[in-house]
């Protein structure tokens, strides 16, 4: 199936799928404090793998080709196993709000991926912007964390969680103009269904999930909100309305988490906390913005063959939909 570009629809998913993700580090960090994180990250997987299974069934969903197959693997690979696992460990030890200001710099590293995957050649503002808010965002962890001038375990879990995620979400974002955004998600985590399944069950014999009603609730909106429905929302609307124009909307996905874990969390924001992410996010609109006046570059034969040849169709593809591959 091919997916219509319509900007207005795009964006309303779009924002549907950041306020979804928004909840996802305070429901994590709720989980995390009675079951074991091991058994919330790949747990979540496999009971958004079975809703998955009743929604191929009934939409009777052909199955992907083998360059789509290869290509949902690296959609798994972010967003369905690192992701969770690794804001799972992390917020074991730390707060959401924490964990808020590191995300900030997610938009940043998915337009990073998307312009190298999509092989686009941005201006060198972009990359500055690029490593500027990955800059600060190493400065703020530095800074903050318990031991002064060094990175805490649960720093370099939120740092490897948000650039695995950069990359599922690029080549999600990319894939669900093929396939749509509900069939990308589906099929991702029936692929990765085998591995999720073992390592449930394992973390489940090692540590048996007894827990009261707010980690299961917690962990239901994991699995429900956050790894299944969440998810059609967000690739549908980067389908329809270009990665670069909807990725924009994630720039909300920080305040609203910040505002989750003072509400519902009672944790505290420091000044540095909101000053980091606001230099991130100042970051982010530049490498939107610079991204999203990039123009293709082609100069001669030989530069063409230069690139890959999944980049070249995803360009032609993009220019065809009249929206371009960017961030979320």
């Amino acid at each position: 199936m091919t997916v219509t570009a319509d900007r207005a629809i795009g964006l309303t998913l779009g924002a549907l799928g950041v306020l979804a993700f928004s909840m996802s580090l305070p429901a994590t960090r709720v989980a995390v404090q009675e079951l074991d994180p091991w058994f919330v990250a790949f747990g979540r997987a496999v009971g958004a793998a079975l809703l998955a299974w009743v929604y191929l069934g009934l939409s009777g969903a052909p199955r992907p080709t083998r360059t789509q197959w290869r290509r949902l693997s690296i959609v798994a690979l972010g967003v369905v196993v690192g992701f969770p696992l690794f804001t799972s460990l992390a917020l074991t030890t730390q707060t959401s709000a924490h964990g808020a200001v590191v995300i900030t710099v997610l938009p940043a590293l998915t337009a990073v991926f998307a312009v190298l995957r999509a092989g686009e050649r941005p201006p060198p503002l972009f990359w500055i912007a690029s490593v500027g808010g990955l800059v600060a965002v190493l400065a703020f962890l530095v800074t903050s964390g318990a031991v002064h001038g060094a990175l805490a375990a649960a720093d370099l879990f939120l740092l490897a969680a948000v650039v695995l995620c950069g990359l599922g979400y690029a080549e999600g974002g990319a894939l669900a103009r093929e396939m749509g955004g509900a069939r990308t998600i589906c099929w991702a985590l029936l692929l990765s269904l085998p591995v999720t399944l073992l390592v449930t069950l394992v973390a489940a014999a090692a540590h048996p999930p007894l827990a009261g009603a707010g980690a299961w609730s917690a962990f239901g909106y994991l699995t429900a909100i956050s790894m299944f429905l969440g998810f059609f929302a967000w690739y549908a609307g980067l389908a329809r309305g270009g990665i670069a124009q909807v990725g924009q909307i994630q720039l909300a996905q920080p305040v609203l988490t910040l505002l989750w874990s003072v509400l519902l969390l009672a944790e505290t924001v420091s000044p540095a906390a909101i000053g980091a992410a606001l230099a991130v996010l100042a970051c982010v609109v530049l490498t939107q913005r610079t991204r999203g006046a990039a123009q293709p570059t082609w100069t001669s034969p030989a530069t063409r063959h230069a690139v890959p040849r999944r980049a070249r169709a995803w360009r032609r593809q993009s220019r065809r939909q009249d929206v371009g591959p960017g961030a979320r």
